[in-house]
């Protein structure tokens, strides 16, 4: 039992900080600091639509009449929200 090694010992040698920059992307910055939202309410019920109906609802945060959910405004959300045009109303462009 006393033959161990530390464990210490056993970890590799840490990379400088410019390899690890080197192999690492970073992310792009956007020019503008703030990102569009999106304010949505949903306004009739799920009942009686196809079952993907209501995972799209799930997907935009909603699930019951009158909930309201303020969303990023990317190309995905604006996706599910014409798919579910419908059953919500958008509240903030």
């Amino acid at each position: 039992m006393a033959d161990k090694k530390p464990a210490a010992a056993k970890t590799a040698p840490a990379k400088s900080a410019a390899a690890k920059s080197a192999g690492a992307k970073a992310a792009p910055v956007k020019a503008s600091g703030a990102k569009k939202t999106l304010t949505v309410r949903q306004i009739r019920s799920e009942a009686r639509q196809p079952a993907k109906m209501a995972l799209t609802l799930r997907g935009l945060g909603l699930g019951r009449i009158g909930r309201v959910k303020v969303l990023e405004d990317t190309p995905s959300v604006r996706g599910m929200i014409r798919k579910a045009a419908h059953l919500i109303a958008v509240e903030g462009e």
